[in-house]
C-alpha cells in the first residue's frame, strides 16, 4: 500500500507528499502531471486553488490551531 504524508505548515499550506489524487466537489480529477508533492492552499487567497501560490505571505493569515 502506498503512503501519503500530509504536513501542516505553520501559517501556510498543507504539503501533500506521496501517492494521491485530488478531486473537486463535482468529482473532476485535477491533472497533477506526475507530481508526487503539492501544496494545498489553506488561506483562501491563492489564485491557483486548490494549490498554494504563496499569496498568504505578507498577510495576517493565521490558521486555526490544531489541538
Amino acid at each position: 500500500m502506498a503512503t501519503t504524508k500530509l504536513t501542516i505548515n505553520s501559517n501556510g499550506s498543507v504539503k501533500v507528499d506521496g501517492d494521491f489524487e485530488i478531486v473537486d466537489a463535482q468529482g473532476n480529477v485535477y491533472g497533477l502531471q506526475g507530481r508526487t508533492i503539492v501544496s494545498i492552499c489553506r488561506c483562501g487567497l491563492s489564485q491557483n486553488k486548490p494549490f498554494c501560490d504563496g499569496s498568504h505571505k505578507g498577510t495576517e493569515f493565521l490558521p486555526v490551531a490544531f489541538v
